[in-house]
């Protein structure tokens, strides 16, 4: 070969070599754009598209929906179509979990919404204080989330494994995305499963009973409606469903009470019912059965109002057989006495202005023996005071004999017998005579007539009992005193009341705590001021005043005269047009213009009847008054005001044991 042709071929295989390779780079380069960069640029694309302004993400919102399962968080209502999602319009509550934002609680779940919405979906939303949605709040979380993931994705590349990385965070965002959605997920969603369910406490106490209950109910309808009954293996389901949240049910009151596998049943329950919605056509025929139940509810309940009602007047009527068997054990104590030690010590005390006078008219002894001791306890001065007990006449032994036995320490006492005060008959007193009357009596026993009153609170005995109304004669009982403090059975004492026979009454017969404030109650509660007689002579918005704790002036009584004015009304009122029957009415009007009003920790009222008195007045009161029916000697008294009345009860004493009378 010579030197030309080797020259040539030399040159020309390594051309041919870097030509090749070229081609080879290009097409590795080609590969990787496919492969890499494409879908990098894919992603990136989709990426930017969340990045749109509010008014896109708000129209992309309102195709938002969400599974049907909705255990945890209820953004959304369940719907068969996507609906846009309007602001609602409801209660804002305070996020203590996120400041910047509020929750707003619809009223849909209240009312009946239309047959293409869920009935028991509720909306919930959580704004800002730009007016953000909720919804903005999750989508915002769900960027942030794939920010971070794209920043994983570009340090994974670096390391060779795109492709995988890639896969594997478009995984992971879309799993959290559902989980965000759904609620599933509790340990990914911790912070948001916790928001959602304070939301939901605060929002809707024990929102998981009322659920269920709510739950029956719509179980009952779809039973009742033609499409249900044509589908036998439908209607089987849903009656086994029915029992078992009544079983779930059964001693609920809170969701606390509810069994573990409560969520279970109600899950599974929500299913059924979204099934038979479903298959109903006529949503008029469920309107109308739901009506129908909500009146027949209705009437059940004003039925049952009226039987609690009268329940309880009637416990309060009736003598627990404690209270009976005492007064029957302490008389028969007492005529077994001998006449000296039946005998009170210090009478020379009971006509003395200078003490301190208490009057009590009771045939209770041991709501007496409270008073007594609680006074008595709280005193400063307990040997200036004098208590005044009138009682009647099957009660006037026992009276004596409790306190005989239980002597009230330096103070004195005195208990006398109604039936003693002879000036105190019918020729002189109109009450004493209408109480004896033939309309009076038909009155009280006869409730069914039409002419009688269908209020069992004007039927209580204590209404037809003179010493209820003994009150208007304090100057005949005690014609030589001239301040009495009066004082009813239902009250205890818990501070010093020396101060109110100091007190300056500015020439007024009555000091007492005026009952003009929110939940207490005016002249026109109590006066007819329909009647001529009235609303000439009376102001409707006066501030009435409560009976139960007054000091008397007997000094200015006697000066006015008032026995004689109540005497006046009292015989207007011989046909019951003015008041009702009780002593507070005749009261105010009595000594209407009259009354000196005293401070409001010297009487506190409603411990008979209003479970939220404030505790702090309570504390504060010279005096708490049980007025009402809920005594705390019956067993409907309320609990929490009990203590207050029973500290100042011995039951360990042999008379209390042996009668067993428990706290």
């Amino acid at each position: 070969m010579n030197a030309v042709s080797f020259f040539h071929t030399s040159t020309t295989k390594p051309y041919s070599g870097i030509l090749t390779t070229t081609r080879m780079r290009n097409l590795v380069i080609g590969l990787l754009f496919l492969t890499v960069l494409s879908p990098i640029f894919l992603y990136t694309d989709m990426l930017s598209a969340s990045f749109t302004p509010y008014s896109s993400k708000q129209e992309d919102v309102n195709a938002f929906t969400l599974p049907s399962d909705t255990r945890h968080l209820n953004v959304l209502p369940q719907e068969e179509s996507s609906t846009v999602i309007k602001e609602p319009i409801g209660i804002v509550y305070t996020d203590h979990t996120n400041p910047s934002s509020n929750t707003i609680l619809t009223e849909k779940d209240l009312q009946l919404p239309d047959a293409r919405e869920h009935k028991y979906a509720r909306v919930l939303s959580a704004t800002d204080e730009k007016g953000h949605s909720q919804t903005d709040n999750i989508i915002k979380q769900v960027i942030q989330t794939t920010n971070q993931e794209e920043e994983e994705e570009e340090s994974q590349k670096d390391n060779g494994s795109d492709r995988e990385s890639h896969q594997k965070t478009t995984q992971d965002q879309l799993e959290q995305q559902s989980a965000v959605n759904s609620g599933k997920d509790d340990e990914k969603d911790a912070p948001i499963a916790e928001t959602n369910k304070q939301t939901d406490q605060t929002a809707m106490p024990d929102a998981r009973v009322r659920q269920l209950r709510d739950q029956l109910i719509r179980a009952r309808v779809y039973l009742s409606l033609p499409a249900t009954k044509n589908n036998p293996h439908f209607t089987r389901e849903l009656r086994m469903r029915v029992k078992e949240v009544q079983r779930v049910l059964v001693d609920a009151t809170k969701d606390s009470d509810l069994p573990k596998n409560a969520y279970a049943k109600l899950n599974a329950m929500d299913q059924l019912l979204e099934k038979g919605k479903q298959m109903q056509d006529d949503c008029a025929t469920m309107v109308k059965k739901l009506r129908a139940m909500l009146q027949s509810t209705e009437e059940q309940l004003r039925v049952h109002k009226k039987q609690t009602m009268f329940l309880t007047q009637l416990t309060a009527k009736t003598l627990p057989k404690g209270l009976h068997c005492l007064p029957l054990r302490l008389t028969t104590e007492y005529y077994n006495l001998n006449s000296t030690k039946q005998q009170f010590p210090n009478q020379e005390k009971l006509d003395d202005p200078s003490l301190h006078h208490i009057a009590l008219f009771s045939d209770n002894v041991l709501a007496a023996a409270v008073v007594v001791n609680s006074t008595i306890t709280n005193s400063k001065h307990p040997s200036k005071l004098v208590f005044h007990v009138v009682s009647d006449r099957l009660n006037y032994a026992a009276m004596r004999m409790w306190f005989l036995v239980n002597p009230p320490g330096r103070a004195t006492i005195q208990v006398q017998n109604i039936e003693e005060f002879t000036w105190l008959n019918s020729s002189y007193s109109p009450v004493l005579k209408q109480l004896g009357s033939r309309s009076m009596i038909d009155y009280y026993f006869r409730a069914a007539r039409a002419s009688s009153d269908s209020n069992l609170k004007y039927r209580n005995p204590k209404y037809l009992s003179i010493l209820n109304h003994l009150r208007f004669y304090l100057p005949e009982i005690f014609p030589k005193l001239n301040k009495v403090l009066f004082l009813d059975d239902d009250i205890v004492v818990q501070k010093d009341l020396t101060g109110l026979w100091s007190l300056d009454l500015k020439g007024n017969v009555n000091g007492a705590v005026e009952t003009c404030g929110e939940s207490f109650h005016r002249f026109d509660r109590y006066l007819n001021f329909s009647n001529p007689l009235i609303s000439k002579n009376f102001d409707p918005r006066a501030c009435g005043w409560a009976y139960g704790m007054n000091i008397f002036d007997l000094k200015e009584w006697k000066r006015q005269n008032i026995t004689d004015v109540y005497h006046t009304w009292q015989k207007l009122n011989h046909d019951r047009q003015l008041w009702k029957l009780g002593t507070l009415p005749p009261g105010l009007i009595t000594f209407w213009k009259r009354t000196h009003p005293l401070d409001r920790h010297w009487h506190v009222l409603g411990l008979g009847y209003n479970p939220n008195v404030n505790q702090r007045e309570i504390e504060r009161a010279a005096v708490i008054h049980y007025n009402g029916n809920m005594k705390p000697w019956l067993e409907i008294g309320i609990p929490k005001y009990r203590s207050n009345w029973s500290k100042y009860v011995d039951y360990d004493h042999a008379y209390l044991r042996e009668c067993n009378i428990n706290p």
